[in-house]
């Protein structure tokens, strides 16, 4: 059973900064992506960031150069670090993991940016 912890969140003004931490648990091998998505009510999860075991990255073109992903494979852990946050950014925040071709996901954070 793998179990997915998320820390972090919150409330932040426009402009600020705010981290996601996600901790993976249980019976975990051969991980092969880790990430974050969000989801605001009404629409579809999104992707945020997503990074490979060997440090590949990938980014939604709405948090380019402001978000960074990033993840201590020894831990289990990835992190998201967000910056210049805009109120369009409020969401739910889920961590999401892939390991040998099944899904997981946490229980989600909210993030809210007010303006």
């Amino acid at each position: 059973q793998v179990q997915l912890a998320e820390s972090g969140g919150g409330l932040v003004q426009a402009g600020g900064s705010l981290g996601l931490s996600c901790a993976a648990s249980g019976s975990i091998s051969g991980i092969n992506n880790m990430g974050w998505y969000r989801q605001t009510p009404g629409k579809q999860r999104e992707l945020v960031a997503s990074i490979i075991s060997g440090g590949g990255t990938n980014y939604a073109d709405s948090v380019k150069g402001r978000f960074t992903i990033s993840r201590d494979n020894a831990k289990n852990m990835v992190h998201l670090q967000m910056n210049s946050l805009k109120p369009e950014d409020t969401a739910i925040y889920y961590c999401r993991l892939l390991a040998l071709g099944r899904i997981y996901w946490g229980q989600g954070t909210q993030v809210t940016v007010s303006s």
